[in-house]
């Protein structure tokens, strides 16, 4: 790289705090230029941060950030080129770009050619692509840019266009979001990209949690040939210069760290000081429970368990057993009176009608009450509970156990809690071992099971995935082996229940296809295959 000590600077951003991160990106870059950086590299729209979805279509916002970027030509350290991501327009459009920033002025600007449109991307609806490759010359180093999706397509027209201008180094500016697998599947493509464009290459990403999405950074550096030649950490802003910091993590505790730093962000980044978390002495509460004291600490964190005539000695137990050892405020507030009162009233309606699931979910929904309640009189933010085994079956309660404002495990399968659980008191026991052991159960009726309403969790979430994440059919499913009753149950349930995830809380995407922004299907659809 001719020498070139160039520092990658992996920045967790907030969304339209254009102030606040540009104050962030003059500091970062007078540090690594204090530490000898010539060319220091910012994330993909780290001015704004990512995604800035239909912000971009406000003239007011474009303008906005122009100003910032005259304030980062005159604040950013002169004598190295900052290269940073930011939305520009022009009378030709509205792009995601790049800006060279270099003796107290913008010496280039990149504007990115591949728009991706797929998945948890809606780049086209915002953006118009840009139409060239762009290098610059760096201390005698001809250093290309691309952002991105750019890169990501070795054989099109983005890469072949930069290879055509023949660089002696590529810099990847990128805001690339986390799901399980990802970070292989990144530095292949990027190995690849390298190989293709004949020069080493260099992959900033963005970190930190919006909304949905959580980056988990990763930084690297390849040579020409495709090898890793340094790493940052994941999940954590940090400054790579040449340096291979790369810890590796186990595949189940990252995802857990992915869930913390989603968490965390979401939290602070929307003004949260507390948060509560109903818990029923299950696992999934258990789980959402210890993420939120790891993720923010046992002082914002509150538990309220609501006994219902159903909950067990065992359940109510392992609650109070969980809240202790975590250290957080704990609450008890009995259903059972208030389901009374409300049976009695209901009754004159019902008359001599059967308990059926119209009591269940009433119960749920006292519950939900009473913990909006408390979210409204302390302005504490519930986090729900339900797992995506359950938001993909319906098997959760409207108005009940999905009312709250953040759902932290929406996109983690059943069988990944009971390992997120298991993993975590290896770190040190805080999860009751009878709360991992035992089967789970709504306890909203007597005696009852999950498994009395759904297939056995080991069948049905790889069910779930295949039909989810893998759009696989119902042919394509038996064909594979998967049981035929539990595929036809679960993918009616999948299919009736549209209604319900569109009307639930966003929580974090840890698979390669959540609900939400990644699967959006019709509610009304008769389609059966």
């Amino acid at each position: 790289m001719h020498a070139l000590k160039t520092a990658l600077v992996q920045m967790n951003p907030s969304v339209g705090a254009l102030e606040e991160n540009a104050n962030r990106i003059i500091a970062d870059a007078l540090s690594a230029a204090g530490n000898g950086a010539q060319l220091i590299v910012f994330p993909e729209l780290a001015l704004c941060g990512y995604p800035p979805e239909d912000l971009i279509l406000r003239p007011q916002f474009i303008q906005d950030c122009d100003k910032q970027l005259k304030r980062l030509a005159d604040k950013l350290p002169k004598q190295v080129f900052t290269v940073v991501g930011a939305p520009i327009a022009d009378g030709t459009g509205r792009y995601n770009a790049a800006v060279v920033f270099h003796k107290g002025g913008v010496v280039g600007i990149y504007r990115k050619m591949l728009l991706p449109n797929y998945g948890v991307f809606d780049e086209k609806r915002v953006f118009d692509a840009g139409r060239d490759a762009f290098t610059f010359d760096a201390f005698g180093t001809k250093v290309g840019i691309h952002i991105c999706e750019d890169s990501w397509q070795p054989d099109g027209e983005a890469c072949r266009a930069l290879a055509a201008e023949k660089p002696e180094l590529v810099i990847n500016l990128s805001a690339s979001p986390y799901h399980r697998g990802k970070r292989f599947e990144r530095e292949a493509v990027f190995a690849t990209a390298a190989k293709k464009l004949k020069a080493p290459l260099l992959f900033c990403n963005q970190v930190g949690g919006q909304d949905e999405l959580v980056f988990d950074g990763g930084s690297a550096a390849f040579d020409a040939k495709g090898t890793v030649t340094a790493r940052a950490p994941l999940f954590q802003e940090y400054t790579l210069m040449g340096s291979n910091d790369w810890k590796p993590l186990d595949p189940v505790e990252e995802v857990y760290e992915a869930l913390k730093l989603g968490l965390r962000d979401y939290v602070n980044k929307n003004g949260f000081k507390k948060t509560v978390v109903a818990v029923s002495g299950g696992i999934d509460s258990a789980l959402v429970l210890t993420l939120a004291v790891d993720a923010l600490g046992k002082d914002h964190v509150a538990a309220v368990t609501m006994p219902s005539q159903y909950s067990s000695h065992e359940t109510l137990s392992d609650a109070g057993l969980i809240a202790a050892n975590l250290g957080v405020e704990f609450y008890t507030i009995p259903i059972f009176p208030i389901f009374g009162k409300f049976t009695d009233e209901l009754s004159k309606v019902w008359k001599d009608a059967k308990p059926d699931l119209a009591e269940e979910n009433l119960q749920a929904r006292i519950r939900g009450t009473l913990i909006m309640a408390l979210s409204n009189k302390f302005g504490w933010l519930v986090l729900t509970t339900g797992n995506k085994s359950e938001f993909a079956t319906g098997y959760c309660t409207l108005y009940g156990d999905m009312a709250g404002g953040f759902a932290v495990i929406k996109d983690v399968p059943k069988t990944l809690v009971f390992d997120l659980c298991r993993w975590r008191n290896k770190q040190g026991v805080v999860i009751p071992p009878s709360t991992i052991d035992r089967p789970p159960t709504a306890e909203l009726r007597p005696d009852q099971k999950d498994s009395d309403s759904l297939p056995p969790y080991d069948v049905l979430d790889p069910i779930l995935e295949a039909y989810v994440e893998k759009d696989m059919g119902v042919d394509a499913m038996l064909a594979a082996g998967f049981d035929e009753a539990a595929v036809r149950k679960a993918v009616r349930l999948v299919d009736l229940s549209e209604y319900k995830r569109r009307q639930g809380p966003p929580g974090i995407k840890i698979t390669p296809k959540a609900f939400g922004r990644d699967r959006r299907m019709p509610i009304t659809n008769r389609y059966r295959g």
